[in-house]
């Protein structure tokens, strides 16, 4: 009779789990992975799951970090935040979540670090592991900071928190190479002079602090970069701006005067709001690429004074949102209104001594890419000269000092490799825009973005891109 009441007892204990010493837990992953993770900030959050794949319930006896309190991983299993932790029940043919999260510590290292441990799940004394991985470099943090004149070297990127803002006494110098992130909503704003000098082979990257290459085109990462009016003799060179909020905003509407930037061979792409802005300012521009923003790709307003060259302004706005974009890619105006929050508007407006676009392409998916607005009391100076532009049929032309060889319309797309997935904006074999250019304009600016020499073949091609055909047999 002892026996009997010692053997349901346990029974009882063990009821509704699996036992059997060959039970094995499904993962959706046996590794989980991070990409480039900064040093001292926190990753994304993956996750996986632990699926049962039997009809009973399963006890899993206890599932930990192989590191411990001392591992770079942290740990949510099935809602409970811990490193370690026993006894979790999984239904029959159910499964749970685990998040993980990692943080690098800093190295003092320049190269890229990879931090590795594994989550140990013991089930029935059978023992599984899933393996952690991620990659991680070191930085130098800035942070909230006013900067001096100074150098950034690419020795190691830099990561910008809140803001960095160079007063109006400094210059900061880039060097080329060098590597700037932003945290979201940080931006830098230079009231100084920034020298952002990169080289074809070692580029000027401003750009977001996720890595992960589901963030790698996804626009309003950052604020942007702001020079403010009274800003003179700006520089960049060879230097990539990408998915900030505005790339790139020349001249601030509350301050006196005007602010000055020559931008050469750079790329501007993916902004939420607009990829270049500039307000009542003087900009030197040529073998730029601007592309893919959610409302202006270049918006020129307040007047100013404006030239570009070999320039593609290419907007294809649409694989980042459910919102179609109505405005045009291209805004040139003399007039600038800005509602206040009581109804009303303040008008701001000032003479346009000049916007020049030569041997370039004003192209995307709208049917109007370009906007002119002209208030009839300042001056209104403009002029395309050997540029294909997406415009609707009735876009008066006519006027040959403003408009010198231009083709418009959709039967001038420039034909570009591949604007939507791939965003590669050089010119297919059978482009219109190959061969069109105005020689002289060409021959001032010899190598195009890729630096590749435009005078190579029967005459410069339009846009930033050069296409060099293949001669038989070579």
């Amino acid at each position: 009779m002892l026996s009997a009441i010692v053997f349901s007892l346990f029974s009882c204990e063990d009821e509704g789990y699996l036992n059997s010493p060959d039970a094995r837990l499904q993962f959706s992953a046996d590794t989980v992975t991070f990409d480039t993770i900064f040093t001292t900030i926190g990753s994304t959050t993956q996750r996986f799951t632990v699926h049962n794949t039997y009809d009973e319930n399963i006890l899993i006896s206890r599932i930990r970090l192989s590191g411990g309190d001392f591992s770079n991983f942290r740990l949510n299993i099935n809602g409970e935040v811990a490193n370690e932790i026993f006894e979790v029940e999984v239904p029959g043919k159910d499964s749970i979540f685990i998040f993980v999260e990692v943080t690098i510590d800093p190295t003092g290292q320049n190269l890229p670090m990879v931090v590795q441990d594994s989550i140990e799940f013991t089930t029935n004394s059978n023992v599984q592991n899933i393996q952690l991985i991620a990659y991680g470099q070191d930085f130098k943090l800035v942070k909230a900071e006013t900067i001096k004149t100074t150098t950034w070297t690419s020795e190691k990127p830099y990561l910008i928190y809140d803001y960095a803002y160079v007063d109006s006494t400094s210059v900061l110098t880039i060097e080329q190479g060098t590597k700037i992130y932003f945290h979201k909503g940080a931006g830098l704003y230079v009231k100084g002079k920034l020298k952002a000098n990169g080289t074809f082979q070692e580029q000027i990257h401003f750009i977001p602090d996720r890595l992960e290459d589901t963030y790698e085109n996804i626009p309003d990462q950052w604020n942007g970069i702001v020079l403010f009016s009274g800003s003179h003799e700006n520089v960049f060179d060879f230097c990539n701006i990408k998915n900030a909020n505005i790339g790139l905003q020349v001249g601030t509407i509350e301050d006196d005067g005007y602010a000055s930037a020559k931008i050469t061979n750079t790329k501007i792409e993916n902004m939420a709001y607009a990829g270049l802005f500039a307000i009542k300012s003087r900009i030197t521009a040529y073998n730029d690429l601007i592309a893919n923003c959610g409302f202006y790709a270049v918006a020129l307003v307040v007047g100013g004074d404006y030239q570009f060259f070999h320039t593609t302004i290419a907007n294809y706005w649409g694989n980042y949102s459910t919102k179609a974009r109505s405005t045009a890619s291209l805004v040139i105006s003399n007039v600038l209104i800005i509602a206040d929050s009581k109804g009303g508007s303040t008008v701001y407006s000032g003479d346009l001594e000049n916007a020049t676009f030569g041997n370039s392409i004003i192209y995307g998916n709208n049917i109007q890419e370009i906007e002119l607005g002209d208030n009839g009391k300042n001056k209104f100076n403009f002029k395309f000269e050997n540029c294909i532009m997406q415009v609707a049929d009735t876009f008066n032309t006519s006027n040959k000092d403003r408009f010198v060889n231009v083709w418009k319309g959709s039967k001038y797309d420039p034909l570009f490799v591949d604007p939507y997935k791939e965003y590669n904006y050089q010119l297919d074999t059978l482009s219109p825009a190959k061969d069109v250019g105005k020689t002289e304009i060409g021959a001032l600016y010899e190598f195009d973005i890729l630096n590749k020499d435009r005078t190579a073949d029967k005459a410069p091609d339009l846009g930033a891109y050069e296409r060099i055909e293949k001669k038989d047999g070579k």
